[in-house]
């Protein structure tokens, strides 16, 4: 299997075919956070369609220096904010992107309301420490990763993301909804949240 650098190769030398393999590679990925971000599947389907075809028209501005993964999220991310700027839909602001739980998640929970609570917080978090505990906790990306696309320093994105752990187990373990939480073995459970903290692997 080529990686992603020999299938830019490939596109630049003119076998347009390689770039439907890099979308087939990276389209769930990016679905998966523009749904996160609007909130609307149809305008995620559309925002992901645009974003390929501006990262096909941009190619080979494509200089490797970090991941085609984080890329393509660069370029997703800007035209979610340009949609939301030019429909000036208020109902899904900025503040609220970036924010779901998924099924590992869910699997931990009791009831539809202890997601709903958590979401909230979640919603809370300042911008970049929401994004560095979106792409570490639900993407399960590498603070390498998280630190390509957010465009900052390695230890930038490892303190935005234990700092967002640390005001979401502040807020949440005086919540009476949640004492009733027993948690499963999962990545977000709150008894192993002062363990994650610590996390500088990745």
């Amino acid at each position: 299997m080529k990686t992603d650098l020999e299938l830019i190769q490939d596109v630049k030398n003119g076998i347009k075919s390689a770039f439907e393999t890099l979308v087939l590679r990276h389209e769930k990925f990016l679905m998966k956070v523009v749904v996160r971000m609007t909130r609307d599947l149809d305008a995620a389907e559309d925002i992901v369609q645009e974003t390929f075809i501006k990262a096909f028209r941009r190619l080979h501005l494509f200089e490797g220096r970090s991941s085609l993964r984080s890329w393509l999220y660069q370029i997703a991310l800007n035209t979610t904010r340009n949609r939301f700027r030019r429909v000036n839909r208020e109902t899904v602001g900025m503040d609220g992107m970036d924010v779901a739980v998924d099924s590992a998640l869910e699997a931990g929970l009791i009831a539809g309301d202890v997601r709903s609570v958590i979401q909230i917080e979640v919603d809370k978090l300042p911008e970049r420490q929401r994004t560095a505990l979106s792409l570490r906790i639900f993407e399960d990306l590498s603070f390498k990763e998280i630190a390509d696309i957010m465009q900052c320093p390695y230890d930038t994105a490892k303190a935005n993301y234990r700092h967002a752990l640390l005001k979401l187990k502040s807020r949440l373990e005086g919540n009476t909804l949640l004492k009733t939480w027993v948690a499963a073995p999962a990545p977000f459970s709150l008894m192993d949240m002062s363990n994650n903290t610590m996390e500088v692997d990745g």
